[in-house]
């Protein structure tokens, strides 16, 4: 049976040469980077090239960047960081965020009595900027924090323009990058923003393994206390063959950027032809010029057909989703779709379709000739 995977959003394909830089690692630099020893001096040194390679290729600091296990826990960790470090009293998020950030403003707001205020989402999916901006004339010590590329609509967030907005009322800003780190170019000397994250495998590296950036000069205290790996920060042995993994991941995915998304664009472009040509009555949930390489379609089937859509298009062999894959085990409708959809159109079928440079127009082909079936 043909395989075809397109849920790139959700995670993506190792490259090969970063399982080769792994493979390296594992079998050859097992020193622990904390012993004093040659065995261990050479695998701090490969943690220490990695952060180096890593902030290069954002412009920041190499001691701006913090390895974590992903961008969940980055995300907990200035969430819940920053009520005691940052001296915040209410945090500015919205309700399209991805549950790693949504789940914990929700908690710090019942447990840690601060006060948190969502900003209004516009029909097509964006932040109403005008909103954010009343919020923030409150004048109240404040966290905004809003995702970048939105992960199951491919919206994007202007983050210049809120960067700005924020230092002009004095508040911190956060954004979720996981799905644009590795994707688009990032000049973290310019950009107004003072903590991002990202997971290596969301950019063909590793699962399990991500970073934080902190903007240089503030404060964050440790969430995981024990070592003194990370400078303190992140107690912990180090997972030197993930992070030199991540590290070429990233290198890899800037140095072939502009190549990749010219190809992924030429992909997403097609599969809108071929969805106009055999189902004109979809539509696009989300801007249609979002982020290149997701689309969200709303199909024009009957609602009887949303529960088995996902299964028939697996019987087949496609991997595609209707959200994020951490909330894939769920019988209720995306909570970003239930922002902008009415009650008739959050019922019907819906899919997230994602791409990478591994995916080809044959796979377009195949996934229309299986939905012409359904």
């Amino acid at each position: 049976m043909k395989k075809v995977y397109l849920d790139n959003a959700a995670t993506t394909a190792i490259r090969p040469e970063v399982v080769q830089e792994m493979v390296k690692v594992m079998s050859e630099d097992f020193g622990n980077p904390s012993s004093t020893h040659s065995f261990g001096r050479h695998s701090k040194s490969i943690l220490e090239l990695a952060r180096k390679t890593i902030a290069k290729n954002l412009n920041a600091k190499a001691q701006e960047i913090i390895f974590t296990s992903g961008g969940t826990e980055a995300n907990n960790w200035v969430l819940q960081n920053a009520i005691k470090d940052l001296k915040i009293e209410r945090i500015i998020s919205s309700r399209i965020e991805h549950h790693a950030v949504l789940h914990v403003v929700e908690y710090l707001e019942k447990n840690n009595n601060i006060r948190v205020d969502f900003v209004n989402i516009k029909p097509d999916g964006n932040i109403d900027v005008n909103h954010l901006v009343e919020l923030l004339s409150d004048n109240i010590p404040t966290l905004v924090s809003l995702i970048h590329v939105n992960n199951e609509t491919g919206n994007v967030l202007d983050l210049n323009l809120i960067g700005r907005i924020c230092k002009q009322h004095h508040a911190f800003f956060h954004s979720d990058t996981v799905q644009s780190i590795g994707k688009i170019p990032f000049d973290l000397q310019e950009l107004p923003i003072d903590f991002i994250n990202a997971s290596a495998h969301k950019f063909h590296g590793p699962k399990g393994i991500g970073f934080l950036f902190v903007r240089k000069g503030l404060m964050i205290n440790p969430m995981l206390f024990g070592g003194e790996q990370e400078k303190g920060l992140r107690a912990g042995t180090e997972s030197i063959h993930n992070i030199s993994g991540m590290a070429k991941a990233l290198e890899l995915s800037c140095q072939n950027l502009e190549s990749e998304k010219a190809y992924i664009l030429s992909l997403k472009s097609y599969l809108f032809v071929q969805l106009e040509a055999n189902f004109p009555g979809f539509k696009i949930n989300g801007v249609k010029d979002g982020f290149y390489n997701i689309a969200n379609i709303l199909l024009p089937f009957d609602e009887a057909k949303t529960s088995m859509i996902l299964f028939h298009l697996d019987m087949k062999g496609i991997a595609v989703s209707r959200g994020s894959a951490c909330q894939s085990g769920s019988i209720k409708p995306s909570h970003v779709l239930a922002e902008i959809l009415d009650e008739s159109d959050i019922k019907k079928p819906s899919l997230r379709i994602s791409f990478s440079h591994y995916n080809t127009t044959a796979d377009i082909d195949y996934l229309i000739e299986a939905l012409k079936t359904i």
